[in-house]
This record gives structure tokens, sequence and C-alpha cells, in this order.
């Protein structure tokens, strides 16, 4: 090769390439981001734009070496360069001529070399149309078999007339492997490059003529195994009339065995002469198929016979539940009337109240007391109207809606219908599910409720509708007008200890395979897993310990055998579930100015709630602090209003709130507090303060207070007594209205407690302060009201 190689030799940068070997008179663009090779690229655009392209040995090398390089690369032209916003630089460039690199300059910023051009040469010993010729043909046929190259390539290619020009223009449209291309760039002779791309085509030609065979084979067997199926579900034969009139058949024999309203009758009618006229394999053949199996499907008039046995169902509900009085007292006497009226309307009941007080597994009990088929809808999260009413059928895989969908899985039309979480729907353009819900629940007009999908009316006033919502805040006014709403309140300290006996622990016995081993838990433990190691209204938590205690047992079982008993006492518990959770208030050992136990409602239940006051010299300044709500610090201001008010009858000067500054706090400040129920609480813990009166520590009060002292009734009677109860408070004070909730308190709690009923603010300070004559004060707080302008001078309160 030597000899036909030019004596010039001139310095040029190199661009090292990856993959990739470029060939004289071919333009491509390049994406190069190497520090070095952009430094290169720089270097070229400064001077004749020439740069010498060659491929390196291996892809991976990041800095190459000349050992790395191959030595015959070929010299471009750089015709354009863009700086990229990552960094890197693409650049087309445009093949020149074949060099071979003589050595290498020193540079330490990119790499340069010496290079010398490689004259072309054609052996004039063979015959170079001939070949030319014979090239062109193999590049047609594989053209024509390789997708990939464009077919305008094969009018380029014939318009060449140079023979290292046609190879050059060929082999870059070839995927050979780099050797095979650098062996074709580094080869000089014209014709021999051309000899060597003419093999190098035909087996490539062989490969894709044999890949071609295989997608042509493979193509025919599965359009055969297609086939074989289709014959095999056929009998042996495509689809015919006499299989689909076989299925008309059927349908027909199901429609006149099928008890339908007239309605239904007439529609199926239709949309059975409607089939016959379609060719089975279309389309529109399916949905109506699919509509007349929808229809059959339901349980039109189908009813499970109702248990009206009272005793029975009572004893059912009993054995599932305990307390929950009013829900069961409803369902009794819905199956009472019942049995006395023949077509009875369904009840649409709205069970209310915390999480876990059993709200849905009433529902159940419900449907195994009334022996009904039980269906349960969870709405939570649900914002679409189809979700409930179904969707039109000319929409592609329409369905019915929950409320059909369940009907056919009840298999009746009378079962107990649960819709829970009913207060969690939401809104969307799609629609509102709680709009939809109207017709459902509503008893004048859910005897012909129309689902989307069916369009038909179908009777539901048989169903006997059940809601569940943790508060009726989240339920529009409208739906809330359509239900019979029961509160069901959280669970007192007494009935969660009565259930746990009754039902949780012989329940996580068994759950934890123990229930042939002795275990007994005593009432103080319990209570005190009650109290310190959960805080709720229902009893999922207190569930959960238990099952954690008997998980403890099932172990010490396991490694010691069942001949042993356990004793679950107060002392065990820490050893079970650690040390405790959370702590219910305690009333203080004596007596306190400025601080008065209040009582509290929360979802978890009663709890108790401390005010503190405390009066400093300043300029009237009024504090309130506990992280209390915009209701709660009114209820403060009105406290305030009505000592200033009393001023006078309580030995204070008119203008007492100028000199002094006023704190109002509320421990456990981290904890939202609001509500008016606190406001004789605040009321009294001021007046303490201001007269240096202590109150009584085991005295605990709720109610709200008006301007003029009337005490107004509160919510949340029952859970505040059984919270004051478990503090150990002694004495009660409730505003007299609420005398009608004290029969829902358990008797056990009244007989240990007093509780005195009051009309104003006068007669709780007189029962709460600790006084030495309280005749005296009482009658001096029932003077009447002096003018502001009026000073006291003598005036003393009286101790």
């Amino acid at each position: 090769m030597s000899d036909s190689k030019k004596s010039d030799v001139r310095v040029v940068p190199l661009l090292p390439l990856r993959e990739i070997i470029v060939f004289p008179n071919m333009v491509l663009p390049l994406f190069v981001g190497r520090e070095k090779s952009i430094n290169a690229l720089e270097e070229a655009m400064g001077a004749d734009k020439e740069i010498v392209l060659s491929a390196q040995k291996k892809a991976k090398t990041n800095d190459p070496t000349p050992d790395d390089i191959f030595s015959v690369g070929t010299v471009a032209v750089i015709d354009q360069l863009f700086q990229l916003p990552d960094g890197t630089v693409k650049v087309l460039v445009r093949g020149k001529e074949r060099v071979e690199i003589k050595d290498y300059v020193e540079n330490d910023s990119f790499l340069q070399v010496k290079v010398a051009s490689i004259a072309e040469k054609v052996d004039p010993e063979k015959d170079i149309d001939a070949i030319m010729k014979l090239v062109r043909e193999t590049f047609d046929t594989y053209v024509n078999l390789n997708k990939r190259i464009p077919p305008e390539m094969l009018s380029l290619v014939a318009k060449i007339e140079s023979p290292g020009r046609l190879a050059d223009t060929i082999v870059a449209q070839l995927a050979l492997k780099l050797r095979d291309k650098q062996d074709i760039l580094e080869n000089d002779d014209a014709a021999s490059r051309l000899e060597r791309l003419d093999s190098l085509m035909k087996e490539e030609i062989e490969i894709l003529q044999v890949e071609r065979k295989i997608r042509s084979r493979v193509k025919k067997q599965m359009e055969k195994s297609q086939k074989d199926f289709y014959e095999g579900q056929s009998g042996g034969k495509d689809l015919t009339e006499n299989e689909f009139k076989n299925e008309i058949d059927e349908l027909e024999e199901r429609i006149s065995q099928k008890e339908l309203t007239e309605e239904a009758e007439e529609r199926l009618a239709r949309e059975l002469k409607k089939l016959k006229m379609m060719s089975p394999m279309s389309a529109e053949a399916t949905v109506v198929r699919n509509y007349i199996d929808w229809v059959l499907s339901l349980p039109w008039g189908d009813l499970t016979e109702d248990r009206l046995n009272i005793k029975e169902a009572h004893e059912t509900l009993e054995s599932d539940h305990y307390g929950l009085a009013k829900p069961k007292e409803r369902i009794l006497e819905y199956l009472s009337v019942q049995s006395l009226v023949d077509t009875p309307r369904g009840p649409i009941l709205c069970f209310v109240g915390p999480p876990g007080v059993g709200k849905t597994s009433l529902g159940r009990s419900i449907a195994t007391a009334t022996n009904r088929q039980f269906v349960r809808i969870s709405l939570g999260g649900v914002r679409d109207e189809a979700e409930i009413r179904g969707h039109r059928r000319t929409y592609i895989g329409a369905l019915p809606g929950k409320i059909i969908q369940s009907l056919r899985k009840a298999g009746s039309s009378n079962p107990v219908f649960l819709f829970d979480e009913v207060d969690k729907m939401s809104t969307d353009f799609r629609g509102d599910p709680s709009s939809a819900l109207l017709e459902v629940l509503d008893p004048e007009q859910n005897a012909t409720f129309n689902d989307h999908y069916l369009d038909l009316d179908y009777d539901l006033s048989k169903v006997m509708f059940i809601c569940t919502a943790n508060n009726l805040h989240g339920i529009p006014a409208p739906l809330q007008d359509r239900m019979e709403i029961i509160q069901i309140p959280g669970y007192t300290d007494y009935e969660k200890l009565q259930i746990s006996r009754n039902y949780l622990i012989p329940k996580q016995l068994e759950n934890n395979g123990i229930s042939d081993v002795e275990v007994s838990f005593t009432s103080s433990a319990i209570s005190r897993v009650i109290n310190q190691y959960t805080r709720e209204a229902g009893v999922r938590s207190l569930e959960r310990e238990i099952g954690s205690v008997c998980r403890k047992i099932a172990r010490e079982v396991v490694e010691n055998g069942k001949d042993q008993k356990f004793k679950v006492d107060t002392k065990a518990i820490p050893k079970h579930l650690g040390p405790p959770k959370f702590s219910h208030g305690k009333i203080e050992e004596s007596d306190h100015i400025g601080m008065t136990n209040g009582m509290a409602w929360t979802q978890f239940g009663g709890v108790m709630l401390v005010s503190e006051v405390s009066v400093m010299a300043g300029k009237g300044k009024f504090i309130i602090t506990g992280k209390l709500g915009d209701v709660m610090q009114e209820s403060a201001q009105a406290a305030m209003s009505y000592v200033r008010s009393r001023a006078l009858n309580l030995g204070l000067t008119a203008d007492f709130h100028q000199k002094v500054d006023i704190h109002v706090h509320f421990p456990e400040g981290a904890l939202p507090k609001d509500g008016p129920s606190a406001g004789i609480t605040m009321a009294t813990s001021i007046v303490s303060a201001l007269t240096n009166t202590p109150v009584k520590h085991d005295v605990a009060m709720t109610g709200e207070i008006t301007l003029r002292g009337r005490v107004l009734p509160i919510g949340g009677l029952k859970e505040k007594v059984m919270a004051a109860h478990r503090g150990g408070i002694k004495t009660v004070i409730i505003p007299s209205e609420n005398t009608k909730d004290i029969r829902d308190i358990p008797k056990s709690i009244r007989k240990k407690l007093e509780i005195i009923a009051v009309e104003h603010m006068d007669e709780v300070l007189t029962h709460a302060l600790r006084l030495d004559n309280p005749e005296a004060f009482a009658a001096q707080l029932s003077k009447p009201l002096l003018p502001p302008d009026v000073r006291q001078e003598e005036g003393k309160v009286v101790h």
C-alpha cells in the first residue's frame, strides 16, 4: 500500500469515533461530548475546518491513546457546528478523502496527528464495469429485502460512475461489523473493495431470506392455529346460523320462564327481534346479547322470606352487639309492622357515629336477624354519578350501576342494602353521586328506580336501605331529609368493658389459637387497657391491644406448653403492652384558687378539661390561651362580661378590670379545643381568682353561659359525666335543661355521683366555691344589680 501513498504530510486535529466509520463523500451528524474532542473541533473551526475521523478499536475507552485508534481514517470537512444546552456539541461532517495516520503530535488539549493522503487505484487486469454492474444488481436485491434502506438509494447508486465512490456510497448503507467496514476503508483498490462488498451483501441477503421464510412460516402456523381453534369451537365448522339460532331459542325460553314487569317484557321482545336480524359476529349483536342477559339475570320479584319472630330477631341482634339500643329497637319495630301490614315500605336508616362503634357490622347483623341477603357498597371517594346509575348503552363497555349489580349478586329484591361512608362522597365534572342517591333513598320514588343502562323501572321499595356516616356535615341536606337519622354515640368505659368480656376477648383467644388455654382478664386490667392504651370512641384499638396480649400468651404457650394458667391483671398489662400511651385526667388532691374542673366531649369520648386563671397587676388585658377555637374564645368573653356585671355583688370595684390583667388558660395547649360548654367553668375560675376563693377540687361542671348568667344546655352529657367519674369527681354541675339526659348515664355511675342541675351562674358559684357561709354568699349574689357608676367602698365578699 505504501507505494500508492502521496509524499505530502500535514498536521490535522483528530476526532476519535465510537462504533462509527466515516467514508469519503459521506455526510452525517455527530454528537461530541468529550473535552478533548470538543477542543479538536474548535481548533479545526479556527483553521481550514478539516478534521481527521478515525474509529476507536474499543468503544468503551473514554480516553483513547494512539494504540486504541485505527491508523487509517477519513479527513472530513465541518459544515455546521452547534453548541447544545447540556454542554455537548452537534457537528455535521462531510467525508473528503482517505488518509493514513503517520504520527501523533504531542498536545495536552486535544489529539493532533500527521496524516498522508491515500491515492485511489484500480487493478487494470479486472473488468471494473462488470464488477460495478454486479454490485448494483446485488445492492438492488439487498434493498428489496431490507426495508430500512430507502428505495431512492437505487437511483442514486445507478448514477455513480466512479468505482471508488460507488463502493464508499454502498458500504455506508450496510449494517456491517465495525471490523469489516474498517477493512474496506483501508483497502485502496476500488475493484477489490467492490468485490468484497458484493460478497458481504450476498451473505446479508442469505440471512434476510432465511428471516423472511421464518416469518412467513410462523404467520401461516398462527393462521392455521386460529382456524383450528375456531373450528373446534364450532364443532369442526365455522360459526353458523344454526348455532346463533340455538342461542336465540335459549334466550326466548328464558324470557318466557322469567317473571318480568310488563315494560321489561316488551323491551326484551324488541331487543330479541333486533338480535334476530343481526349478524352473529357483529359488535352490535354482542351489545344486545349482554343487555338481554343482564335483564334476565336480575331478581325481578324474587323475595326472601323475612323472619317475623321478634324474639328470635332480638336474640340475634343482642348476640352480635352490646348496647346500641335505639337502632335495635327501630329494627324490631319494622319487623312488628311487617307482620301486621301486607306491603310495608323498607326503612331508610342512617347510622351516624364515630369510627369503630359497629355501624357496618350492625348492618350485617340486621340482615341476619331479618333473614335477608346482605349487600354492602362503599361510597368513600366515589365521585361519578354513573357508579350509582350506570352508563348508557351508547358507551363502549357500558355496565349498570352498583345498585343493579349488587341486586344481581344478592339474588333477591329485598336485601339489606348498606351504603357505607355516605358522607365521604365527592363531586367532579362527571356528576354528583349524592344527587343520584336522592331517587334511591326516597320512599316515594324508589319503586320506579331507573338505571341508565337498563332504562327500565326497577322496584327498590322493598329493599331495607341503611347508610353509615361519621358525621352529618358531609351529607347534603336533601339527602338527610330522606333518611331516618340514628345517632350512635361512642361507647362508655363500662360498655367497652362489657364488650371486651363478651365479644373481643373470646374472639381474640380463638383467633390466636389459645381458646382451649385457661386465660382470664381481670376487670381492672381491661379498664387499664381502655384508659391508658386506647383513646377512641369505638373498640378497634381496644381489640388490637387485647389481640397483642393474646399473642404474647400464645408465644408462652408454644414455649412452655398449655398446662398452665394465665391471669392478666393490672401488673401484667405493662409487661405485655409496654408503658401507658395515654393519661386520663385525674383531680387535684386539694382545692386551688383559679382552677376549675371542666368536662369536654371529643370524638373519642369524654375528657376532663381544667380551666386555670391568673390575675396580675396590669392595665385591663384579657388573655385567652390553650389553642381555643372562635366559639370558645367568645364564650370566655361572655364569662368575663358576666363577672364584670356582677362585680359589686362579688365585692369587687366596678373598675377592677382596668387595674389588672386576667389570663385564662387551658392546659395541653397543643390540642385544639372549641365549643361553648366551658363557659361556666371559665366564669368560676375568673371569680375564684378575683375573689381569692378556692374552688372545690372534687367538683366538675359543664354548661354554656350567657351575659346575664343563665346556664344553657350542652351535648354529650353521658360521655362527660363518665369522664368525670373516671377522674375521681364526686359532684357534677350540669344545666337544668340537661336533666332529661341523665337517664342515659348508667345507674351504677349515677349512684356514685352527686349531679346538681342549675339554671343560673350564681348557683354554680355557690356549689363550686369553698365558702365559709354559702347562704350569705348566695344572698349577696341575689341582690339587684347596681348601676355601673356606683362604687361599693365597704362591700366585701362573704366567706
